[in-house]
């Protein structure tokens, strides 16, 4: 039986330089490193994340428990709380994520910046690439998730009935029977003819989503007064490294996305999450900010010219 990992031991090294360079960037802007615990009694509601499960037991009694797909909750609990700016480095998992880019164990780097725009935090991010990647990254493109489909695809997502992009997927030969769910369609189409292409002269900063796809992001009107969400998403060679929001700091409003979230996942056969009460009860008492997650392990595969996780990590699920 083979024992070894599937990484070099260069790989280890540039991750352990990675890591070092990620700690002195926040330093110098005196952000915060903190930890927060990687399993909750909640779980994540998103219809698109699979919460790994477990039991533990607190005063002998099992509980049900989940592992973190993201430090989100617990790290917006410490900025009510007045930590001002903080950042993790930490392991996130995802159930049954497997592949050439996913492993369902992972290295996510998050960080939240009060007062901070989202504007600045693109700034601040391709600072951070450039420290890490060096000559690598030139200055980044910003483009608009509705441009990006309009010149790749010829069509509006924000305003695309579900007829139009289950016609668009037939045009491009992606003809495959997803019934009434016109987000799966967008998706489709993202994933296989606007994805692909994003990142490969310059890093692309993808803005401007459509607001169905707020999750924990604020919403706003663009230029042509069509409602989208607060949010960039981060892509290099066609990869997406991190995803961005104007936090949303209305609990009520996360209350009912929570609910909504809930119900699709009924109506999916999938079961509902527990929602993070503790999150709520923080939210009002949280600062306008923003904040963004960044995959290590995939910004490591960009940095050492690798195709896939398994030469960036030690042991892949398969083997771990």
């Amino acid at each position: 039986m083979n024992y070894q990992p599937t990484c070099g031991l260069s790989a280890l090294q540039a991750r352990a330089r990675m890591y070092a360079t990620i700690r002195q960037f926040f330093a110098e802007r005196n952000v915060l490193e903190v930890e927060t615990p990687i399993l909750s009694k909640a779980g994540v509601t998103d219809v698109h994340l699979a919460s790994v499960k477990t039991q533990r037991h607190i005063a002998g009694k099992a509980q049900t428990h989940y592992l973190q797909t993201s430090p989100e909750f617990p790290m917006k609990r410490l900025l009510a709380s007045g930590s001002g700016a903080i950042y993790q480095i930490c392991k996130v998992f995802r159930d049954d994520e497997h592949g050439r880019k996913h492993n369902s164990e992972f290295t996510m780097l998050e960080w939240y910046r009060p007062a901070l725009s989202l504007k600045d935090l693109m700034h601040e991010t391709s600072d951070l690439l450039q420290a890490c990647l060096g000559d690598r990254v030139t200055r980044p493109v910003v483009l608009s998730y509705k441009h990006a489909f309009e010149d790749r695809l010829d069509i509006n997502p924000l305003q695309a009935t579900l007829i139009d992009l289950k016609t668009c997927a037939q045009r491009v030969g992606l003809d495959i029977d997803l019934g009434d769910d016109r987000l799966g369609y967008m998706d489709l189409l993202f994933s296989h003819m606007v994805e692909p292409s994003l990142g490969f002269d310059t890093p692309v900063f993808l803005t401007d989503f459509p607001p169905e796809m707020a999750s924990l992001a604020k919403t706003r009107l663009n230029d042509d007064n069509e409602q989208v969400a607060a949010r960039f998403e981060v892509y290099i060679d066609g990869l997406e490294l991190a995803n961005a929001y104007d936090e949303l700091i209305d609990a009520d409003v996360l209350r009912l996305r929570f609910e909504a979230d809930n119900s699709e996942r009924k109506k999916l056969g999938l079961n509902p999450m527990p929602i993070d009460e503790y999150l709520l009860a923080a939210l009002p008492h949280m600062p306008e900010c923003s904040g963004i997650a960044l995959g290590l392990d995939r910004l490591l595969m960009i940095a050492q010219q690798k195709l896939k996780l398994a030469d960036v990590i030690t042991f892949p699920a398969e083997i771990a």
